[in-house]
């Protein structure tokens, strides 16, 4: 959350700047500030149209713009544990993009609150879920999946499996179930909501089962 506030007050997130660029200095800013170095999923920086794409898409490198939307989605892993943190910037002041960046939090703080009230809540019940939360804010819901665990590096994996330890909508595995070896499974909520019509998408990501 820091290092967010710090790429921010830095003015980092900047028109005329890559995306490239800008991941790159992050790295560069996250090193200086923490000494990481390792992250265990490819790290993310999405502006203007690319912001409509979810995780496993590798789109072209966009040039931020003077009145661009941007999400950055990172995980880095800090003293052998995994963290996973996703927050969407505005460069400008075009009101849907700043409601956009506004909707993914307020339907993040719905979500976190759910899961608790809803503790035999199904990974696919939740999907529909945060599904539903897109079309409350007036959004369309835009990932495959609506989070995933995260635990000591490597986190628990099936071999092959991307439903069930991930929030997907044919995964009916209970949410607050223990792992293989006894433990609380930690899940990561994503909420990424999109407008198609205007080309923007924004993307708020955090540890859902810890205050």
């Amino acid at each position: 959350m820091h290092l967010f506030h710090e790429v921010e007050a830095r003015g980092l997130m900047r028109a005329g700047i890559t995306e490239s660029q800008l991941n790159q200095e992050i790295y560069d800013l996250a090193k200086e500030m923490y000494g990481i170095s390792t992250y265990w999923h490819k790290r993310i920086v999405r502006a203007g149209a690319n912001t409509l794409l979810p995780y496993a898409e590798n789109p072209p490198d966009h040039t931020l713009g003077e009145d661009d939307i941007l999400f950055l989605d990172l995980g880095p892993v800090f003293e052998e544990y995994e963290a996973d943190f996703g927050r969407t910037f505005v460069i400008g002041s075009d009101p849907a993009k700043l409601k956009l960046r506004d909707d993914t939090a307020r339907a993040f703080a719905d979500g976190k609150r759910y899961f608790k009230e809803h503790p035999e809540i199904t990974a696919s019940e939740f999907y529909a879920y945060a599904a539903s939360l897109a079309k409350k804010y007036g959004w369309e819901f835009g990932g495959p999946i609506a989070g995933h665990l995260i635990g000591q590096f490597p986190h628990e994996r099936i071999a092959g499996d991307k439903v069930t330890l991930y929030i997907h909508p044919k995964s009916r595995l209970p949410m607050q179930s223990l792992d293989e070896e006894g433990r609380r499974r930690h899940w990561i909520l994503e909420i990424h909501f999109v407008d198609r019509e205007r080309r923007i998408g924004g993307f708020f990501e955090e540890l859902l089962t810890v205050d």
